[in-house]
């Protein structure tokens, strides 16, 4: 896999932060303090985007305009490998998901694509529901006309390995766990502010993921997260919108990257660092929204949080 004018920079967010060893959190020094300070001030923006749904024509079109300094120059040879590779250390991977709600009138599922937002447009991925499926179950894969290659399912994200069951006996070809999603209510059911929770693997001191094969249910990341077994995971949750009396609504600052207000727009951070987006989503027209992810996460990752938002128990538009 190759990606033209990957910078490697190592900073306290994307290096110590999500490793899984708890000590490393330890080795903190002027310089990356000094860095945090620089992506603060990157991220700090004259133009908010919503949270909340309201209208605001004139912010809408400012926002379009400011929409879109280019994405990096991405090249990969393999396509499988590229979906399951965190981002690079220094690159944000700028994406947007495309709803085909086409097929709909007959009883299907809206389509979803990934690609990358830039002028080439690349495919990534593509999900969909799964038909006559009770739960909130998804298919992700990485060829657009056959959403039979199951990647993910309901708000457990897994890769394309095998179940334990008929995986080898020394696992290496077992499915691995990439993350688990959590939604919790309020008040208002779904309707109001969501409170997310994304369980993600740490990641060892060559910055790579580490393997999460459960042989158990037990043993999956979301019980490990219930019984607080945090033992190789990281913890993240959606950034907390601000309330503005000016405008009498929550906001986020997404810098130009989401011109339509929703309540699926989030951002997803760490609780040691607000400022550092590991991910962001939001919408940009009525069944176009744009998907950005930093390291540690990966497409799939990315991709799967934001179909999660989509599920019907969380039908708010």
């Amino acid at each position: 896999t190759k990606l033209s004018e990957s910078k490697k920079k190592s900073t306290a967010n994307s290096t110590s932060m999500f490793q899984a060893a708890g000590d490393k959190d330890k080795k903190k020094d002027k310089s990356n303090k000094d860095k945090e300070k620089n992506n603060k001030k990157k991220n700090e923006s004259d133009d908010e985007d919503t949270e909340m749904p309201r209208k605001e024509k004139g912010k809408g079109r400012k926002s379009k305009k400011e929409e879109k300094p280019p994405s990096p120059e991405i090249e990969f040879d393999d396509l499988e490998e590229f979906v399951l590779l965190p981002a690079p250390q220094g690159i944000t991977i700028k994406c947007k998901v495309m709803r085909d709600k086409r097929g709909m009138d007959r009883g299907f599922d809206p389509t979803y694509y990934l690609h990358l937002d830039n002028d080439k447009k690349v495919f990534l991925l593509a999900g969909r529901k799964r038909k006559k499926s009770a739960t909130s179950n998804y298919l992700i894969s990485i060829d657009a006309t056959d959403l039979s290659n199951l990647m993910g399912t309901k708000f457990t994200v897994f890769d394309n390995g095998l179940n334990p069951d008929r995986a080898l006996r020394d696992m290496s070809n077992a499915r691995q766990e990439l993350a688990a999603i959590i939604y919790e209510t309020n008040v208002l059911g779904f309707k109001g502010l969501r409170k997310m929770t994304v369980i993600i693997p740490g990641m060892d001191d060559d910055n790579e993921r580490v393997p999460i094969c459960p042989r158990k249910d037990n043993d999956s990341i979301l019980m490990r997260y219930q019984n607080r077994q945090m033992d190789n995971l990281i913890e993240l949750h959606n950034k907390t919108p601000v309330w503005n009396d000016d405008t009498a609504s929550y906001i986020l600052n997404f810098s130009g990257r989401v011109t339509q207000a929703s309540v699926k727009n989030f951002q997803i951070v760490h609780s040691k660092d607000s400022d550092y987006i590991v991910m962001q989503f939001g919408r940009v027209a009525d069944d176009m929204f744009t998907l950005d992810y930093n390291y540690p996460m990966c497409a799939v990752q990315a991709f799967a949080i934001a179909l999660s938002s989509f599920d019907g128990k969380l039908a708010c538009e």
